[in-house]
């Protein structure tokens, strides 16, 4: 199961690391915070940068999440635990598991958000040929060319967060 820890931001690298450090391995598998690929215009030239998805979040698997919980109480950087309901902790859903699973092609288990290919045609219809945004169309609220994001609506914890992920342009139309 998925569970995700509030951190402060900036924080997430250390949290991770303390962890690793103060709990047990056998008391979780993954920790990570999504990392996703961006194009960035800097001094007339673009460059890809690597930026976090969600800040202050970080993303841990277990199966005993009451035991995990006792050890995180322990690590200085850690925050909270999100979706405690009463005495239960609520795991991410399914559906948010697997759109995390699909936009980071978590096969190698990096969660590295690659650049998505789109083209503008002649008539400016945009087409998304490769990468975390295909067959994602109808969550794609806005494109912005101009700076290479695009603005996506997902369900994160049950809430609708807009998240930006970098688009790379591979055939655009000259004017």
């Amino acid at each position: 199961m998925y569970y995700v820890l509030q951190v402060a931001s900036g924080m997430e690298d250390k949290v991770e690391e303390q962890i690793r450090v103060m709990v047990e391995k056998d008391l979780y598998g993954l920790c990570f915070h999504p990392i996703r690929h961006m194009k960035k215009k800097i001094r007339g030239e673009w460059k890809e940068l690597r930026e976090k998805l969600l800040p202050g979040y970080v993303f841990i698997t277990s199966d005993d999440v009451r035991e995990l919980y006792l050890k995180l109480k322990y690590v200085p950087a850690f925050t909270k635990m999100l979706g405690k309901d009463s005495e239960e902790f609520i795991p991410l859903p399914k559906h948010e598991v697997e759109w995390l699973k699909k936009i980071t092609g978590s096969a190698d288990n990096n969660m590295e958000i690659g650049l998505s290919q789109v083209s503008v045609s002649e008539d400016d219809v945009i087409t998304i040929l490769s990468g975390p945004l295909k067959g994602m169309e109808g969550y794609i609220k806005k494109i912005d060319l101009h700076r290479r994001v695009a603005k996506v609506e997902v369900d994160f914890m049950n809430r609708k967060t807009v998240i930006h992920l970098g688009i790379e342009m591979v055939g655009k139309r000259e004017r």
